[in-house]
């Protein structure tokens, strides 16, 4: 564990705020389809910064911490690229055009940044207290692993107990209205589309969050390792978002690959616990080794579906 003093926390956090709000106040003032170089630079800028961050870490606090980083950085932006999927179905169930999805993946995102922050520190709250904690989240990965090998990848929002709650107490209109969450209607406050599509992107980021947060622990319990990596991650989903959502069908084999990192990690934690320990080093071979491979086979073997990216394909919600 290394040693950091509450102002790292503080500093850390308000230079996520501060390129955030760059990014919206500067960048995405207005409505509108990010381009191709556009997302491109914008992903080249946020994966930049993870490597910088990491590689000031190895070189503070050692070739561990550095490492430990690397491997949850990279467990966790490879899981957020597994969300990509279910945020394409999302935003076609709900018809959200292409020049406001922006919008809603921003505050998406400042609210995963929120509930990661909590179960990370519940995380490794109920690890430092139950040690056998252990046990349950490595059992878990691996029947994540099985789920995510062999479950459907469809998405179900009129099935969400919180969207229908949201319906049925909340005012709505079936209009856009530019990328206000809320406008006014015969003098009524009312939620637009782009909220309740918010709303279940937050409710199924939340479900993410349950498998990808035991995931990071096998790798390391260091506190500010966890969070940085997972922040850093979340920070690049947007960007890559636009920049793959379109050709979703490409990577069609990378949900075999997160099996087999989950699968790994899961057993890794289980026999950690019992003092069978894995230098750092294999856990970033096995995650790049998996990733390379099932990005290459996907590539070589393409599907016969396509995804196409939400706003472009008519899906008329019930």
């Amino acid at each position: 564990m290394i040693e950091v003093p509450w102002y790292a926390y503080v500093g850390f956090i308000a230079f996520v705020i501060a390129m955030l709000l760059i990014d919206l106040k500067f960048f995405h003032t207005e409505a509108h389809a990010p381009t191709l170089k556009e997302s491109s630079a914008w992903v080249t800028v946020w994966v930049s910064l993870a490597v910088i961050f990491g590689i000031g870490l190895w070189i503070i606090e050692g070739g561990v911490a550095g490492g430990e980083f690397f491997a949850g950085y990279l467990i966790e932006y490879s899981l957020s690229v597994d969300n990509m999927f279910a945020f394409v179905l999302i935003f076609s169930y709900f018809q959200v055009p292409i020049a406001y999805q922006h919008q809603v993946l921003f505050y998406g995102i400042l609210g995963a940044m929120v509930f990661r922050g909590i179960f990370i520190f519940a995380g490794t709250t109920l690890i430092n207290s139950f040690e056998w904690v252990i046990y349950i989240f490595g059992a878990f990965l691996i029947f994540t692993a099985f789920r995510i090998a062999f479950g459907s990848e469809e998405v179900h929002p009129e099935n969400n107990p919180v969207l229908r709650f949201a319906r049925k107490r909340l005012r709505t209109t079936s209009d856009f209205h530019g990328q206000k969450l809320f406008t006014m209607e015969n003098g009524k406050r009312v939620a637009t589309p782009l909220f309740i599509t918010l709303l279940f992107i937050e409710v199924t980021d939340i479900v993410f969050a349950v498998d990808s947060i035991p995931a990071i622990f096998s790798v390391t319990r260091d506190t500010f390792i966890v969070l940085t990596s997972n922040v850093f991650a979340i920070l690049g989903l947007r960007a890559l978002y636009f920049l793959l959502a379109g050709s979703m069908n490409k990577l069609h084999l990378l949900k075999y690959g997160l099996a087999v990192i989950l699968a790994f990690v899961g057993v890794k934690m289980l026999l950690e616990s019992i003092h069978v320990e894995f230098p750092i080093w294999v856990s970033l071979s096995v995650i790049i080794g998996v990733l390379g491979l099932t990005a290459a086979l996907s590539f070589k073997f393409p599907p016969k579906g396509e995804h196409t990216l939400a706003g472009d394909t008519p899906n008329t919600p019930p």
